[in-house]
């Protein structure tokens, strides 16, 4: 057994959890970190703050090792969809023919609405990389969506459905070398395979913490601004992005504060941090190669148990390990009954229209076992007809 396999670190349910690319289990040192921040605020009451105060510049470091960064490029705070509006309301900057922006069509949709939103404010473009399969991108098609007209492109680490992952410094040198801002959204790749946000050059990243990170439902996204930009005044401001030497003067003048942390708007939640204060000591001391390595080695058992036993699914997660994340899809018309058919046998899987069935062998707490046990109460469903006597029961997360 793998020694990252160490599910006696996390809250484990009954039967078979492959749903941590949605979010992941509790670990216990997240509910200790909140227990430890419900009890400041229940015995200092406001004097708590002094604890919490700079809270998420404490994270920092930890987080920023996860993603590749230097400390101060990196900040917790927001949720993608809140970062990606304050990141493009800062480094979108339409001007004569480069005024559109970029993004795929196979993006989640929180991302296309904030991209459309500023491509709709300036009278500009969103437009979409095509994909031939609609589940992947082909190299040439982002190459020729990138052109001198685009002024910010955006795109995915780790698609979500279909678990492709992208080359980030192949498409960061690209897209810089057609003179457009670059920013990539982690959501599906943060915690599950190493990043080098700074070395690649990327202009900006959002990721969020309450997947493979388990920091818990709603826990606060991360942004990275690059170094080179941390003297660009942002767009948006708010007090918390204030310079903390002075943000209790209550001055009508906004000081910028130091690194990322200037994106910063709003009080952060402090309970919501204390659960990502908690979940990073999962990866104290991990190394994010090996961690890779492992998830390689369970996805890629999955993949091969899926092409001998689950024949009338399609894979469409790319086979190349340097293609993809950390989790497997497969498609079928019936895989919505699958997966509620799963959970009802104690495996939670993750579904995903168009008929994609999700599973993600996370390396703390899923083992081989986990792997072929999955697949085989897959072939049973299937094979017994149980999936037909599932009523649909609307979305299933």
């Amino acid at each position: 057994m793998s020694k990252l396999y160490r599910p006696e670190a996390f809250v484990m349910p009954q039967g078979i959890y492959m749903d941590g690319n949605s979010l992941g289990l509790m670990p216990h040192s997240a509910r200790r970190a909140v227990e430890r921040r419900l009890n400041d605020w229940a015995e200092q009451a406001v004097m708590g703050w002094d604890r919490w105060f700079d809270l998420s510049e404490t994270l920092s470091p930890q987080v920023a090792r996860l993603v590749g960064a230097q400390p101060d490029e990196v900040i917790s705070t927001g949720s993608i969809t809140t970062n990606l509006h304050l990141l493009i309301s800062t480094f979108y900057r339409p001007e004569g023919e480069r005024r559109h922006l970029l993004a795929t069509e196979l993006d989640f949709p929180s991302d296309l609405y904030a991209m459309r939103s500023w491509a709709d404010l300036h009278g500009a473009e969103l437009r979409l990389i095509p994909s031939r399969d609609g589940q992947t991108l082909h190299p040439d098609d982002i190459a020729a969506a990138i052109t001198d007209e685009i002024a910010l492109v955006l795109l995915p680490v780790v698609l979500y459905r279909s678990g492709q992952l992208l080359d980030m410094p192949r498409w960061t040198e690209y897209a810089h070398a057609q003179g457009c801002v670059v920013g990539w959204d982690a959501a599906h790749s943060i915690g599950a395979l190493p990043h080098n946000f700074h070395d690649d050059g990327a202009d900006f990243a959002v990721w969020c913490t309450y997947k493979y990170l388990n920091a818990g439902p709603g826990a606060p996204g991360g942004l990275f601004v690059h170094e080179r930009h941390l003297g660009t005044m942002p767009a948006l401001r708010g007090w918390w992005g204030n310079d903390k030497t002075s943000q209790f003067k209550m001055a009508g003048d906004y000081e910028r504060g130091a690194g990322a942390g200037a994106f910063q708007l709003g009080t952060p939640g402090i309970l919501s941090l204390a659960g990502l204060e908690g979940a990073l000591e999962v990866y104290d001391g991990v190394d994010l190669q090996e961690l890779r390595a492992r998830s390689l080695e369970l996805t890629e058992l999955l993949m091969t148990l899926a092409d001998e036993q689950l024949p009338e699914m399609q894979m469409v997660t790319p086979r190349d390990p340097a293609e993809r994340g950390g989790h497997i899809s497969l498609q079928w018309e019936h895989n919505k009954q699958v997966s509620l058919a799963l959970r009802a046998r104690g495996i939670v899987p993750d579904f995903r229209e168009p008929g994609i069935l999700r599973l993600a062998p996370i390396p703390f707490y899923n083992s081989e076992d986990d792997v072929r046990r999955t697949v085989q109460v897959i072939r049973e469903i299937v094979d017994s007809g149980e999936y037909r006597e599932i009523v649909d029961g609307g979305a299933v997360s």
